[in-house]
């Protein structure tokens, strides 16, 4: 967000204060390509500042919108849990949780018993060993590393933690990156440290019963 406010991007010139644009709601409605979309991909739409009369009109787009996929990651999980209480989740509306730590699993118990097609979680950054991970009700994993100047290195046991759990609960298994931290330890751009895991880029993605 500072990046783009100093490149003079009107959208941030409150830099990362939240801010809402309702002008911009109605894009996807004018893509023919069928997409995947990344809901508030550098915010949270579940911040307790955007009132629940605003995440509607979303959900209602997408509802409008079938031919593409949303997927929507919070680390608000309770607050998001408490919208969803009452409300149908489009079948187009992949739902996810940031478990990021130890301490984050059990932001999973708020998605486990959604009716949502696709829930996941994204373990990006991946900041320690998980652990065993109580993976019912999940039905994909995105695992990447964390990128920047204050970036902390991730560890390719844990990642391959996951890949295992993932694999013995027949869940879809996507890497995303090493980030700025390469599987050596060496500190690099994230570009030069790319995405191979173990040799191959692993990058599966849930299949739904349409497709």
């Amino acid at each position: 967000a500072n990046r783009l406010q100093g490149m003079n991007n009107p959208k941030y010139n409150r830099g990362f204060k939240l801010t809402l644009h309702p002008n911009d709601l109605l894009e996807p409605t004018k893509w023919r390509k069928p997409s995947m979309i990344f809901v508030c991909s550098m915010s949270d739409l579940f911040h307790k500042d955007v009132p629940f009369e605003f995440i509607d009109r979303i959900f209602d787009v997408i509802r409008n919108t079938p031919q593409h996929r949303y997927q929507i990651l919070t680390k608000r999980a309770e607050r998001m849990n408490l919208y969803f209480n009452g409300r149908t989740i489009p079948s187009n509306a992949w739902i996810g949780v940031t478990v990021e730590n130890v301490q984050t699993k059990c932001r999973m118990d708020y998605i486990r018993n959604l009716d949502a097609k696709v829930k996941f979680i994204s373990c990006e950054p991946l900041l320690e060993d998980l652990g065993e991970i109580n993976l019912s009700g999940i039905n994909w994993i995105i695992v990447g590393g964390e990128s920047g100047v204050q970036a902390r290195p991730m560890k390719e046991e844990w990642v391959l933690n996951i890949k295992r759990q993932a694999e013995t609960n027949h869940i879809p298994f996507f890497f995303k990156q090493w980030g700025t931290w390469g599987d050596d330890g060496i500190r690099r751009s994230k570009k030069a440290n790319g995405k191979l895991l173990k040799g191959k880029i692993i990058q599966e993605i849930p299949m739904q019963n349409n497709e």
